[in-house]
């Protein structure tokens, strides 16, 4: 059985930084998009970072881009989003999501389109 398990957060001031990691068990590749969504209150779900596994490439939010960077790890089947110069509205913190789907879906950040999610993690960013 697939499952992804998700690991950081945490308290940190605004313009501080934390790591994000989330790692695939119970198969044997990493799924071919892998990525992060988070959903703020009041707000509809959006896609944070997205990679493609397989090869490496990244889309990022506008939001974020500049400050949030996704990596991976394919030998231990996992992903990373290392938060640099986090802000108050980031303690949203993204859930992981990973799926099999095209290299354009996945770069659009389609999450309906992903089949396992992560359990969630918490953070906070004070002002």
């Amino acid at each position: 059985q697939v499952q992804l398990v998700e690991s950081g957060g945490g308290s940190v001031q605004a313009g501080g930084s934390l790591r994000l990691s989330c790692a695939a068990s119970g198969i044997a590749y990493s799924p071919n998009c892998m990525g992060w969504f988070r959903q703020a209150p009041g707000k509809e779900r959006e896609g944070v970072a997205t990679i493609l596994t397989g090869g490496g490439t990244t889309a990022y939010a506008d939001s974020v881009k500049g400050r949030f960077t996704i990596s991976q790890d394919n030998a231990k089947r996992t992903v990373y989003l290392q938060m640099d110069s986090l802000k108050p509205e980031d303690t949203s913190m993204p859930d992981c999501a990973a799926g099999w789907l095209s290299g354009s879906g996945c770069y659009a950040m389609r999450a309906p389109e992903l089949a396992y999610w992560g359990q969630g993690t918490q953070g906070t960013v004070s002002s």
